[in-house]
């Protein structure tokens, strides 16, 4: 998201004074948490469960596995460099090519409105479900665009992201999953629901084990992103390079530990089969175990865990594009600012309208969150070669060193699940492509555009020099 809205800019930034530091560990802990919580795990358990069945807990696990090892090379890169910085500025500093940089963060962008996509799917069928509206697909895809487009009039408004609200937000995000863990507890201390399910597999088609999990862990990372955002918080961190490290990795092993506990309490008391059919997986598990729980409230829980994403995402893809056509990289339209609101119209009007095809086109939240997986396992794979580039780049000060291997795997790893041989599904590859070609026709329409004017100043500058002819 909005990584490179800020390393695009790194050079006037130099002149502008710093952040003010004001988070401490807790509350560092508290905005990473709640940045990973969210859509992945409210949304798609049922869809990796209709992959592997039974066993639905282990690709989460190998999902949290991957993101832990890429997780290592970013701790390294942001104690490195502590500024506002993300993906893109770590290619650039390690590559100095602007094309691949605009590449990283135009794909970074790209995976922030499919995954805002997807949460507006999301919502929408929370909504249905949980009031017992029964809109089915036409009426579902209504209102998630509906949604979304209240989602772009917030982000017209402006919205003023505070520490104090991503704390009441992660509650609400945790309470929901809390629930989920305390019925499935409760179910299995009472005999109820079948605690043999966790190690059934049952593997969709007639693929074998080891690459009907590594597809469903395609479909699962999706669930552990979000961690990659918390390197933008970096300059308003009180001493980050020595308190990042143990902080993210905490936050992603509560993570890991609480997707892990919520799949096993959802097997246990829905059927895989069952679990996997339409998009409100843990309300199913509510009604079947505890269905005098009043479903209304968890379907509130759920709507307001993903509407948060939608709008995190919304917000700094936004934010992105406006970024980087400032730099020079997208057509300087979609840089202008609303005179009273002081927001990027233009950008927001250009993501909104990206992420509304999306929900039109591509519909259901398997699709959109696989495409927003792919798209960031590739930035992931570049970042960890990024830091086996950068080591020859020498800083003063003390940071984090990942132990040599770490980048090495989570590079091959990153590029292994990006493969088709996963079994991802080859729209989730035309999306992402045709995403990337948008991004790259705007690119060489703004370059085409930049040389022209460079060459008409120049033919003008020549003329004054040679000054009017007598």
């Amino acid at each position: 998201m909005s990584d490179t809205a800020a390393g695009s800019g790194a050079a006037a930034g130099e002149l502008e004074p710093s952040l003010h530091r004001v988070m401490g560990p807790g509350l560092l802990l508290l905005f990473i948490v709640g940045d990973i919580l969210g859509t992945g795990i409210y949304a798609l358990t049922g869809k990796v469960a209709a992959q592997v069945g039974g066993v639905v807990w282990l690709p989460f696990l190998c999902a949290f596995v991957v993101a832990l090892i890429t997780a290592f090379s970013y701790l390294e890169l942001v104690t490195k460099y502590p500024k506002a910085a993300g993906a893109a500025l770590y290619t650039h500093k390690a590559f100095g090519v602007h094309f691949i940089t605009f590449l990283v963060a135009f794909a970074v962008m790209c995976s922030g409105i499919t995954s805002a996509s997807t949460a507006s799917r999301a919502f929408a069928a929370n909504f249905s479900s949980g009031f017992g509206l029964g809109l089915g697909d036409l009426g579902v895809t209504v209102v998630a665009l509906l949604f979304m487009t209240l989602v772009a009039v917030v982000n017209f408004r402006g919205v003023g992201e505070s520490v104090k609200a991503n704390v009441v937000l992660t509650c609400v995000e945790l309470t929901g999953l809390l629930i989920i863990i305390c019925i499935g507890l409760y179910a299995i201390t009472a005999g109820q629901g079948d605690v043999s399910r966790i190690w059934t597999f049952e593997p969709a088609g007639d693929r074998g084990m080891f690459w009907a999990v590594v597809g469903a862990t395609t479909l699962a990372f999706f669930a552990m992103v979000g961690f990659e955002d918390s390197v933008n918080m970096a300059e308003e961190c009180k001493d980050p390079s020595r308190i990042f490290p143990k902080v993210l990795l905490t936050g992603l092993l509560l993570t890991g530990v609480i997707y892990v506990l919520v799949s096993i309490s959802a097997i246990t008391l829905v059927p895989a089969a069952e679990l996997g059919e339409g998009e409100t997986p843990l309300l199913k598990v509510v009604q079947a175990g505890a269905p005098n729980f009043p479903i209304g409230i968890f379907g509130v829980i759920t709507m307001f865990a993903v509407a948060n994403s939608a709008l995190i995402n919304m917000l700094m893809a936004s934010r992105l594009v406006y970024g980087m056509s400032r730099e020079g990289v997208l057509p300087s339209a979609l840089g202008r600012v609303h005179s009273n609101r002081r927001t990027p119209f233009v950008a927001i009007g250009f993501t909104s309208l990206l992420a509304m095809g999306l929900i039109i086109v591509v519909g259901g939240v398997g699709k959109l969150g696989d495409t927003t997986a792919l798209l960031l396992l590739a930035v992931f794979a570049v970042v960890n070669v990024a830091v086996l580039v950068l080591r020859k780049d020498k800083v003063a000060h003390k940071h984090f060193r990942t132990p040599a291997p770490l980048p090495i795997l989570g590079a091959l790893t990153c590029l292994f699940l990006v493969g088709p041989w996963t079994g991802r599904p080859g729209e989730v590859y035309q999306i992402a492509g045709i995403l990337l070609l948008i991004g790259v026709v705007l690119w060489g329409v703004t370059s085409l555009l930049m040389r022209r004017q460079a060459t008409l100043r120049g033919h003008e500058l020549a003329k004054t020099r040679v000054g009017p002819v007598n």
